[in-house]
């Protein structure tokens, strides 16, 4: 198929550019540039070649799903059959600060990217939401049927959008739509070509670790010590990237046979807490990772991980890579940062 993937040269987009190639598919990137740049697009060419992947099946747009006459242009241009979306913010903290530019970003641009499908005739949608929409709602493992209660602005985002495509899915039965509630994605491509790169100071743990460990910050802060789990520190799913980009696919193939709406976790199964992946990461790469301890960070939760059996049984879906994994290839991917940076 011709997939549109907006949020395409994001670090979860471009790593599911590559599955899509890897399986056939010509993929449309559609991105606005905020959080990266057109030289990730030279990066992922340069994998797909590397891979023996079809780069000429790539085609960037620069738009934002918030512009309705974007939008038009590049489905007129590039005529997609399916739209994986990815786009939107997506930091807990930054979403207590500025929830209107959440609400404003997530679910307006949502809105509109789905009134150009309907117009345009594709129905084939696989949404990137967020196992925030869980909260503290139930307990961990969570189950797709599980309550939902986020207790921040991003993850209210999320759980709006996937009534929003339920209310649709449930309206016109020509749409074909997944929602994929991601746990933690971590780790980069082995190739250390493509990986998380995030302008300014990173909202999540592994690249801030990976500043850390690299020198490019004196050291990492660890948000509680105080949680009511085995070290005192959040626990949460992690998942390699490589993993979920594959889910993408596993799932993109399901909504193509199944009309209506489906939910599936995209996680482990298994938690970790800061602490463990501090741990693991130093005796992985052998580089020490300096922490403080600080206040709680508004809006996290004390434990989160994935009830994974209908993502196996549906889709096929399993995790293939460890917390060992997801260190190294991260600290791969930062290590060639450094590199390029000495050579510059």
């Amino acid at each position: 198929m011709r997939v549109l993937l907006t949020g395409g040269l994001g670090y979860i987009g471009t790593h599911v550019a590559t599955a899509l190639l890897e399986s056939g598919h010509e993929v449309i990137l559609l991105d606005n540039l905020v959080n990266t740049s057109e030289t990730v697009l030279e990066a992922l060419k340069t994998l797909a070649k590397r891979e023996g992947l079809a780069a000429e099946n790539l085609t960037f747009f620069e738009a934002d799903v918030r512009d309705l006459e974007a939008l038009r242009f590049v489905f007129t241009a590039s005529k997609p059959e399916a739209v994986v979306h990815l786009a939107g913010l997506k930091a807990v903290g930054e979403s207590v600060a500025l929830p209107l530019d959440y609400y404003e970003n997530n679910v307006t641009g949502t809105i509109h990217l789905l009134q150009v499908m309907r117009e345009q005739g594709v129905f084939t949608f696989v949404f990137s939401s967020s196992a925030t929409v869980y909260g503290e709602a139930s307990q961990p493992p969570f189950t797709e049927t599980a309550p939902t209660a986020p207790t921040n602005p991003y993850g209210r985002t999320k759980r709006m959008i996937e009534e929003i495509l339920s209310d649709l899915a449930a309206s016109d039965d020509r749409f074909r739509i997944v929602s994929l509630r991601y746990f933690n994605p971590v780790g980069a491509h082995e190739s250390g070509l493509i990986g998380e790169l995030p302008r300014g100071v990173p909202n999540n743990l592994m690249p801030y670790v990976m500043q850390v460990a690299a020198g490019l910050r004196e050291k990492l802060h660890v948000f509680g010590d105080d949680y009511p789990t085995p070290d005192g520190t959040g626990v949460r799913d992690y998942i390699h990237v490589v993993d979920l980009a594959r889910g993408h696919v596993l799932s993109l193939n399901y909504a193509a046979r199944h009309p209506g709406y489906e939910v599936f976790n995209l996680g482990r199964g298994k938690g970790a807490s800061v602490l463990e992946v501090i741990r693991t990461f130093e005796e992985v790469n052998g580089t020490p990772v300096p922490f403080a301890i600080v206040d709680r960070r508004p809006g996290d939760v004390a434990i989160s991980f994935a009830a994974t059996d209908k993502a196996e049984q549906t889709l096929g879906f399993r995790a293939e890579y460890d917390l060992t994994d997801m260190c190294r290839h991260a600290w791969q991917f930062q290590k060639r940062l450094l590199h390029e940076q000495t050579e510059r």
